[in-house]
């Protein structure tokens, strides 16, 4: 992940031309839509006309790579999330400035991920980020500062909640300070962020396979989720959508339920069944006590718990929620058995992956604001070597994988051709 670099705009729409493809250079005119802290769900988002992928279409033109060109520019055509890693207060604040002032003259609304968070990624593959909570919290403010009036998605810190410092490693966190300052900070971002009038705010839960409901529920309300529209799922991984969607659902009714359901509910979002529920086994969120996180099909007793439990809060009630559909088009990745001995990183750069369904604001999931594409396609997750002792070399591809945040061609060209449903040209922007 990176701070986009501001570059002169690339010809999209010649380079379409001499492909014969289709990539408007412009956004249609959207419906007029009032100024809310909510999506549309005739929201148009904003398409970026100097992506990753526009600059590989080019280059791929120039090695006479017609089918690598239009592939590539198929990519180009549809909506992307801009990440904002670092940098001074002035230096976001301009850069998401500028960023919210094209989208606007484009007459479309861009999502902007905030990934600066003290202790980034337990300080590995994505490492980075400020170096104390007040460096932090001076750097959100200008974001937000950045935003002002502009309409615009912001996913707040992916994976900030789903692995607090306390999780970094046994012990990490002795004192809990880490984890009180990490919970502090994301509140005062929810604040600085839903003060502009128009920003609509996703905290990020991470994924249907890492935290139990309960837990990613506590997590979202200790860091002032009901203060923010929802929460943003399955960032930079590759679960199926309709995964993360029965799972979030259920998160979003768990917290309901322990902050406005009845009153022997609240407080405790530890009570709610979770996607490791079975009756036949104690409901404590841990994977492999009755049923198998891997196989969904088990999911009908969670569905039964909160049937039961919560009932049917109407869609106003509950915190709404987006899903990172840029990879999962395929499904998550799971290696042959016994191939590896250590972790198999089945999240690193996954093979055989494919882009998921496109970007858009009209899920036909009630809690579901949009399916987007959070993580740029064909940037690299890190350096994986799949648990192997010493290796650097990652065996399912046999390279040495880029950097984190670094644009992989072949990886990219890889999860166009596997995409489900096929990748098209996006002609409608919509």
């Amino acid at each position: 992940m990176r701070i986009p670099l501001h570059r002169a705009a690339l010809p999209a729409s010649a380079l379409a031309l001499l492909i014969g493809g289709a990539v408007p250079a412009a956004a249609a005119e959207p419906h007029a839509a009032p100024a809310s802290h909510t999506l549309a769900p005739n929201t148009v988002f904003y398409v970026d006309p100097d992506s990753d992928a526009t600059r590989q279409a080019l280059t791929d033109l120039k090695h006479h790579d017609l089918a690598g060109a239009r592939d590539m520019a198929k990519l180009a055509s549809w909506p992307e999330a801009a990440w904002f890693t670092g940098g001074t207060p002035a230096e976001v604040e301009s850069q998401v400035r500028d960023l919210v002032r094209r989208a606007g003259r484009a007459k479309a609304v861009p999502v902007l991920v905030a990934y600066d968070i003290p202790l980034r990624d337990c300080s590995q593959y994505s490492a980075g980020g400020a170096q104390s909570d007040a460096e932090y919290r001076a750097w959100i403010d200008a974001f937000a500062r950045g935003l002002g009036s502009s309409k615009a998605v912001v996913v707040l810190e992916p994976d900030g909640l789903a692995n607090l410092p306390a999780d970094c490693a046994p012990g990490a966190d002795p004192t809990g300070e880490q984890t009180a300052g990490r919970l502090a900070d994301l509140n005062h971002a929810v604040d600085a962020l839903e003060r502009q009038p128009n920003s609509v705010v996703y905290l990020d839960a991470g994924n249907s396979h890492w935290q139990s409901v309960g837990n990613a529920a506590q997590r979202l309300i200790d860091a002032g989720v009901q203060r923010a529209q929802g929460f943003s799922l399955n960032v930079s991984n590759y679960f199926a959508t309709d995964r993360a969607t029965r799972y979030g659902t259920w998160v979003s009714q768990c917290v309901w339920f322990a902050t406005e359901g009845p009153d022997w509910a609240r407080g405790h979002a530890d009570w709610c069944a979770s996607q490791y529920y079975s009756p036949a086994a104690p409901n404590d969120g841990q994977p492999g006590d009755a049923v198998d996180v891997e196989d969904p099909s088990t999911w009908h007793w969670t569905d039964q718990w909160f049937q039961q439990n919560v009932g049917s809060p109407s869609a106003g009630e509950l915190a709404h929620f987006v899903v990172d559909t840029s990879r999962n088009g395929r499904g998550d990745w799971k290696p042959p058995a016994g191939k590896y001995s250590g972790d198999p990183q089945t999240w690193c750069n996954a093979p055989g992956s494919g882009i998921g369904d496109r970007p858009t604001a009209n899920t036909g999931v009630p809690l579901a604001d949009a399916f987007l594409w959070i993580k740029t396609v064909g940037q690299s997750d890190g350096q994986c070597n799949r648990g192997v002792p010493g290796g650097t070399v990652d065996p399912e591809y046999g390279v040495v994988d880029p950097a984190a945040g670094a644009w992989w061609p072949e990886q990219a060209a890889s999860l166009v051709e596997n995409a489900a449903p096929a990748l098209t040209f996006n002609t409608a922007r919509h």
